[in-house]
């Protein structure tokens, strides 16, 4: 079974400026999950779509490809998973005559994800040959019913229910919800061929906990990636 590591790292981000290739540690973030994947006893082929010269050059240095910089108009704060996938596909196939079995598409801004962890959440999927694909998820501890939207200035439940008492309950009494994280998708490429889809009919979950599923979005989050990898780091890794 051939299966493609894809680590999509656009430039543009507004609340990180260079978020992908920020240090972290002295290390930029991309680093991070290039690392992850290629420690990952299962992934033959790690490969980076950006369409920054700066972040490509990081890639490689790390020992990803990066072969090639994706076009601005699939590079968009809109842009879709299946825009930059389709596209690497189409390179691979073209210029590498290769055609992966199963995509592992991990974001960089999941720097704490853990290499076992991504090994763990493939077999889940190959476990699952009925399946389309494989979300990481973890606890969520905003529950949907406790959420609200307003409207012409009143507040209304974001989730409807039949009795408005549910939004009272203590969250023991409701049901556990789960929520993506952002750190390993995995896509079967018939998913991506046959159904024009990134998540497909039957998606399996892989649940994650809090520290490796910390997504970097805003500085705070940076801050406390920055602490809690100085904190947990191997002694020899600190005294060099």
């Amino acid at each position: 079974m051939k299966i493609l590591a894809i680590i999509p790292a656009r430039s543009g981000s507004q609340r990180v400026p260079g978020k992908n290739i920020k240090l972290l540690l002295g290390k930029p973030l991309i680093a991070y999950t290039i690392e992850a994947a290629k420690a990952s006893r299962l992934i033959d082929k790690v490969f980076v779509s950006t369409d920054s010269q700066a972040v490509a050059d990081t890639a490689i240095a790390f020992g990803a490809e990066a072969p090639f910089l994706r076009p601005a108009e699939i590079s968009r704060s809109d842009s879709t998973e299946m825009q930059f996938l389709v596209h690497a596909l189409a390179w691979l196939r073209e210029h590498e005559s290769y055609e992966p079995d199963l995509i592992v598409l991990l974001y960089p801004t999941s720097p704490l994800r853990k290499p076992e962890s991504i090994d763990a959440a493939i077999r889940e999927l190959i476990r699952h040959p009925e399946a389309d694909s494989l979300r990481s998820v973890r606890h969520c501890s905003e529950h949907p019913y406790k959420m609200w939207i307003v409207e012409n200035g009143y507040l209304q439940p974001f989730v409807k229910a039949g009795d408005s008492a549910v939004h009272t309950l203590s969250y023991q009494s409701l049901p556990t919800v789960y929520i993506q994280n952002a750190s390993i998708y995995i896509i079967k490429t018939a998913t991506i061929r046959l159904k024009k889809s990134t998540v497909g009919d039957i998606v399996v979950p892989f649940i994650m906990d809090e520290i490796e599923s910390l997504d970097i979005n805003n500085p705070l989050d940076f801050e406390f990636a920055e602490y809690y990898l100085g904190q947990h780091r191997p002694a020899e890794s600190k005294r060099s």
